[in-house]
């Protein structure tokens, strides 16, 4: 009987020998791989935790020196921002802060450039957009109106529509092409709801371009 197991025994072992034999290397890659995957991913996921803590740092030195109208202070910080941690959300929010201050400061054409290098490099496409509709508006100070056209044309997120329209009735306006500002202005006016209080300003722009709008009644009002 034992000699019987031990012949058995054997044979499993010769089998399992010759398995390994076969495809002992390709597991052994295999398991590496998955090992070196694993850590990687470990790896990726502390260097991000560890990178956002920088910048959160970054960022809120850049909020210090905001607060203190600390102008190159600021522009140096967010120097420094975009430089080592661009593909963080500090940086994209980064931008637009610095960029307030450096218009504030009346250093326009600085702040163009803040708000250009969110518009192309920010991360997330509204970080983007909002950057882009910020800057049509700086262009268009500026009198740069071929260039904010392009800068709205490249707004592509639904939720700045009406946005989008009100800035595309301002630079009308600049051309001189006041029935094409009552058309964006109405459609800014139409794509807000109603609460929002921005719409006062958009009726505001309506009247001074002989559009009188009304909200229709709520439902179950008097007619």
């Amino acid at each position: 009987m034992a000699s019987h197991l031990d012949l058995e025994e054997q044979e499993q072992l010769e089998q399992l020998k010759a398995f390994w034999k076969r495809w002992g290397n390709a597991i052994t890659w295999l398991l590496t791989l998955v090992l070196l995957a694993y850590a990687g991913w470990m790896g990726w996921n502390y260097w991000q935790r560890t990178e956002a803590a920088k910048a959160s740092a970054m960022f809120s030195e850049l909020e210090r020196a905001v607060q203190a109208g600390d102008v190159a202070k600021g522009t140096t910080v967010f120097g420094t921002l975009k430089q080592d941690f661009a593909s963080t959300a500090f940086a994209a929010q980064g931008a637009m802060v610095v960029a307030k201050l450096q218009l504030e400061k009346g250093k326009a054409e600085e702040a163009r450039a803040s708000l250009a290098w969110a518009a192309g490099n920010a991360k997330g496409e509204p970080y983007r957009d909002l950057a882009r509709l910020r800057l049509a508006a700086l262009q268009m100070d500026a009198k740069q109106l071929d260039d904010a056209g392009k800068t709205l044309d490249a707004v592509k997120s639904a939720e700045f529509a009406p946005l989008v329209a009100d800035r595309r009735g301002d630079l009308a306006l600049l051309q001189n092409k006041p029935d094409v500002a009552r058309t964006e202005y109405k459609k800014a006016y139409d794509g807000l709801e109603k609460q929002v209080e921005y719409r006062g300003l958009l009726e505001v722009k309506l009247a001074s371009l002989g559009v009188a709008v009304a909200d229709e009644p709520a439902a179950g009002g008097t007619q």
